[in-house]
């Protein structure tokens, strides 16, 4: 979806925008902690293991899919925790745009960089010094008070 003024506009219920070059795994939920639609996962237990990145040097291996998820083991809002069990998609791939979300208490500008943060967010990323995971496709302040991680489109570089 691209908007009229040649800006990518947030989707309803969706989280990838753009799929060129998107590779998908299925993998199992091994622990339902922030594996929200769009959160950045890490390999668990097992090699099929999905669990929610859990901090900034995680090695995260892709984002959780909503509309690439079998409608088996689909939440019913991309808003909605997956369950232990949940067969899901995990995407990846360079290029791809998605709805991924900022870690509370950030500010990041529209082509700022961008790391795995806790709970299979984002935060700024410094090239050099940081693992760069994706670039903001646009600009999005949070603050610390904020209860929830807020959407943001991504171009992922993963």
């Amino acid at each position: 979806m691209v908007g009229t003024s040649n800006h990518w506009v947030q989707p309803t219920n969706k989280i990838v925008l753009d799929s060129k070059n998107l590779h998908t795994q299925t993998m199992k939920i091994e622990t339902v902690t922030y594996c929200y639609p769009g959160r950045w996962v890490q390999v668990g237990t097992n090699d099929d293991d999905a669990i929610a990145g859990a901090a900034a040097n995680d090695d995260v291996i892709g984002f959780i899919g909503y509309e690439q998820t079998s409608k088996k083991y689909r939440p019913a809002t991309i808003d909605t925790i997956q369950v232990v069990g949940d067969q899901v998609a995990v995407c990846n791939g360079p290029g791809v745009v998605f709805l991924g979300h900022l870690l509370p208490g950030c500010t990041v500008v529209k082509g700022g960089l961008l790391a795995a943060a806790a709970q299979g967010t984002m935060s700024p990323a410094t090239a050099g010094t940081h693992d760069v995971i994706a670039i903001a496709e646009e600009s999005v302040t949070t603050t610390a008070a904020d209860v929830d991680e807020q959407d943001i489109i991504v171009r992922s570089l993963k």
